[in-house]
């Protein structure tokens, strides 16, 4: 057995109407004012989930200047093999939803913090990418081996100098060992 725990709705801060916290909880969630409602007469908003995220989620509502307090659920494995009736398949399906629908805000919430933490230059430089691919055509009449730059010869006369006058010095020393006896 398990325990989860589930956030309910215990009231709003003095400064805040109940109407304006409605609103904000819905765009914020992304969910239709008529849950929220429902929550603030006491109906879950969020599913059962572990004590972390149960705080996480009424630290939200908090930020919101809606108060809330933790209620245990106790899960039993037993419960959960147990054929469920329709209506509570049906709000299992909708916590479900409402989950990932949370979930996903979340993550969006996150990519937006992290587009905002990169330089301008680097989000921009992919768009530009993407519009000058989209607006070249492949074009198979060039040739598709292209010769390369001629280069300067410079370095290449110094090696092959360098080179010989090492060879010659070798020669020299293998010749005539006597002259390089110290």
């Amino acid at each position: 057995m398990t325990d989860n725990f589930r956030v309910m709705f215990a009231g709003l801060a003095d400064n805040v109407d109940s109407k304006t916290a409605c609103t904000t909880l819905a765009a914020k969630l992304k969910i239709s004012e008529e849950k929220v409602a429902l929550f603030f007469k006491g109906k879950p908003l969020f599913a059962p989930s572990d004590k972390n995220k149960a705080l996480k989620q009424a630290k939200l509502l908090v930020g919101m200047g809606i108060k809330s307090k933790l209620q245990a659920v106790s899960t039993n494995t037993e419960k959960t093999t147990q054929t469920v009736s329709g209506s509570q398949r049906d709000e299992r399906i909708f916590d479900a939803l409402d989950y990932i629908t949370s979930s996903l805000i979340r993550l969006e919430e996150k990519l937006e913090d992290l587009e905002q933490r990169l330089p301008e230059n680097q989000t921009k430089t992919p768009e530009v990418d993407e519009d000058e691919w989209q607006d070249e055509e492949l074009l198979l009449d060039e040739e598709l081996i292209t010769q390369p730059k001629k280069r300067s010869n410079a370095l290449l006369y110094s090696l092959i100098a360098t080179v010989v006058t090492l060879l010659i010095i070798l020669a020299v020393y293998l010749a005539f060992p006597a002259l390089f006896a110290f």
